[in-house]
């Protein structure tokens, strides 16, 4: 975590840095990551860098449309329960249904870290545990940085890109 001081009247506050995954393969897929960035900055926090959007095969279950994917890492004021519960929020308010794992949707929105966080929770895991088997993930946060530092494997992002299994299509959209 990292402290940061705020206005004129010198109170310190916390800052958390976290990396969001969004992915959207419904309905306008492009839109929907825009529209769901706005949501994020002004119910989450600052966005201090975001990937280029990637296209990509779907991950678990194959029969279904292409993903468009971007990863973000946000600044923002929240705990890890209440971030997850922002992000939960916003999916339903761009009318994601609950559906079976791994199924289409308008919008996700993953935690992926948070600080340097390890959390083990029921209803919320930090890192997330696919990081390492997903290329559609990796490839956008190692363009965001590819030297931080998996808290729970050890492992940089980098070499959790070189070292990953998965052999589903991630481009980057738009291009050939």
């Amino acid at each position: 975590m990292s402290t940061k001081e705020s206005g004129t009247d010198k109170s310190w506050e916390i800052i958390n840095y976290s990396y969001l995954a969004i992915g959207s393969n419904i309905g306008k897929r492009k839109r929907n990551l825009n529209k769901s960035i706005s949501y994020i900055k002004s119910k989450i926090g600052k966005i201090y860098k975001s990937s280029k959007i990637y296209e990509s095969e779907p991950w678990g279950f194959k029969k279904q449309n292409y993903f468009l994917n971007q990863i973000i890492l946000v600044e923002t004021k929240l705990t890890p329960l209440e971030l997850l519960n922002k992000c939960k929020e916003i999916e339903k308010k761009m009318g994601r249904k609950i559906n079976i794992k791994w199924r289409e949707r308008n919008i996700d929105i993953d935690i992926l870290y948070y600080n340097s966080d390890i959390i083990n929770e029921k209803l919320l895991k930090i890192p997330h545990p696919h990081i390492e088997k997903r290329k559609f993930v990796l490839i956008p946060l190692n363009e965001l940085d590819e030297d931080y530092i998996h808290p729970k494997l050890m492992k940089s992002n980098s070499y959790l890109l070189e070292t990953c299994e998965d052999k589903c299509i991630v481009k980057e959209y738009g291009k050939l």
